[in-house]
């Protein structure tokens, strides 16, 4: 049998962005992902579903795997012939147990490889303001793991971290904190030393205590800091305050839930990022062309006998394209015909294949479209492509006209979700501010994936009326883009946060 190969691949803190691209593409081309407890959430939606998806992680106490098991399955997995990707949090090297990991894959003969990570030790200072060195206060900079397999004084020589004199960042020593500011006092270090406790950084809700060393234990109480969370005690803590930036972002702190198709979504995730959100992707619906389709290659044969050709959304205009180039046809099939869109999405996709739309409504809904080409398309005749399941108020305006029309059905909205799971454990421990819809397709899929539960607290930014409306009716708090765009959705969003205060 071939054999299979082992890739460990560091994840990062958790911000997606700082995954690198070799770690991205491995994750794409894997048939198994063995992944930690803190890889972050729109990291594991990367995972294709194809994929087996193991999860392995260990809590604080609780180490459901072991790991002489998580060992095992790697090998267990390699020899099966399969592409393994071993994803952990951070770096695989840095007190990530790679090294115990390879151990068992190099008896054995396994290939792998190592793909590092950007590690929190340095990526949670910076999200949070505090460069780990900087030439007028340190010029070195320590890594220590509070935790070990026995934990205790002795495990740590405070003394020598003291001589040190830089920057001393302790990982996973949350528990431990107590004893790590009092061993760094007893060892001499000044007790008014700038100090930081740092929880969940890179994430939406990542939070940060600054305090002298000898407070440091009682702030991070008070403020109920838990892990995941990293220790920085030097000098350069002092400048948190003044280099703090990835709150300060207009989204920044706040988690959005997006239920666009995932084909549709990366422009709308990447907006949202830029922005400062963390983007949990749950495509709620799917587009499948209707196969075969006797319909449109009767209507398409005769096109010379339309003047109008409709589009009400980016699927549409991709699959018929698609359509046309497995059927042997190009644009010039087309000729002198008109094309209409729904809106700038539908005509941006228009545009992508060298098309500019004649028609496209001030409002971005089927009833405004209608009623424009009721007044343009006068004894004209127009062909409809669209969803099977396509809105009623365009045909309705266009029959109040008048206009001769026939409405040719090329896919259907199927609605699926996939991460259903972990989305519904976002929601119903409040970790999600918002929600985002792009059509009243995708409301209804969401509703649809997620089951009878009180939807009146879920915060619902729409697109359009029509999408509002939906929503409404599952009893969301609503509101609505000024225009249904992409960008003004995410404008509405950043709006949102800014009156939440």
């Amino acid at each position: 049998m071939q054999k299979g190969k082992v890739y460990l691949v560091g994840a990062g803190p958790s911000d997606i962005g700082l995954l690198t691209l070799k770690g991205k593409a491995l994750l794409e081309r894997a048939d198994v992902v063995i992944y930690d407890a803190l890889v972050g959430q729109e990291i594991l939606h990367l995972i294709p579903d194809s994929a087996e998806q193991l999860d392995v992680g260990k809590r604080a106490g609780n180490h459901p795997v072991p790991q002489q098991q998580i060992n095992q399955l790697l090998l267990q997995k390699a020899q099966q012939g399969k592409l393994v990707v071993r994803l952990k949090g951070g770096d695989p090297f840095l007190f990530g147990r790679g090294g115990e990991e390879l151990e068992l894959l190099a008896a054995h003969n396994i290939p792998f490889e190592v793909v590092p990570g950007v590690t929190s030790a340095v990526a949670v200072p910076a999200y949070a303001g505090i460069p780990v060195t900087h030439r007028d206060f340190c010029s070195s900079v320590h890594i220590i793991t509070g935790h070990t397999k026995q934990a205790s004084d002795a495990d740590i020589d405070y003394s020598a971290l003291v001589k040190l004199d830089g920057t001393l960042i302790f990982l996973m020593g949350v528990a431990a904190l107590e004893e790590i500011c009092s061993g760094l006092l007893r060892a001499g270090m000044d007790a008014q030393m700038p100090a930081a406790v740092l929880e969940r950084g890179t994430t939406a809700v990542q939070r940060r205590v600054t305090a002298p060393l000898c407070s440091l234990p009682k702030q991070a109480a008070k403020a109920g800091i838990c892990a995941p969370a990293i220790i920085v005690v030097g000098r350069v803590c002092a400048l948190a305050d003044r280099f703090a930036w990835a709150e300060k972002r207009p989204l920044g702190g706040w988690r959005v839930l997006v239920t666009r198709p995932k084909a549709r979504a990366s422009r709308f995730v990447e907006l949202l990022h830029q922005q400062g959100a963390e983007v949990f992707e749950l495509p709620t619906i799917r587009t499948l062309p209707i196969v075969p389709n006797p319909i449109l290659e009767q209507e398409l044969g005769q096109l010379k006998d339309y003047q109008w050709l409709v589009f009400t959304s980016p699927a549409g205009v991709e699959l018929f394209f698609t359509y046309l180039r497995k059927t042997r046809r190009d644009v010039r099939c087309l000729g002198e015909i008109k094309l209409a869109a729904i809106g700038p999405a539908t005509a941006q996709a228009l545009e992508e294949h060298g098309i500019f739309a004649a028609l496209v409504p001030e409002r971005y809904n089927a009833a405004a479209l209608g009623e424009l080409l009721a007044l343009r398309a006068q004894k004209e005749r127009v062909l409809l492509l669209r969803a099977r399941d396509g809105s009623p108020d365009l045909p309705i305006a266009l029959k109040k006209g008048g206009i001769c029309y026939t409405d040719v059905a090329i896919y259907d909205t199927i609605y699926e979700a996939v991460d259903i799971a972990r989305a519904a454990a976002l929601l119903d421990t409040n970790r999600v501010d918002a929600v985002a819809f792009t059509s009243a397709s995708t409301v209804h899929g969401f509703v649809q994936a997620l089951g009878k539960r009180d939807y009146s607290q879920i915060r619902a930014a729409c697109i359009g009326e029509t999408t509002a409306q939906a929503a409404r009716a599952y009893g969301m708090k609503t509101q609505v883009a000024k225009q249904a765009t992409i960008p003004d959705l995410v404008e509405l969003l950043v709006q949102m946060k800014a009156k939440e205060g």
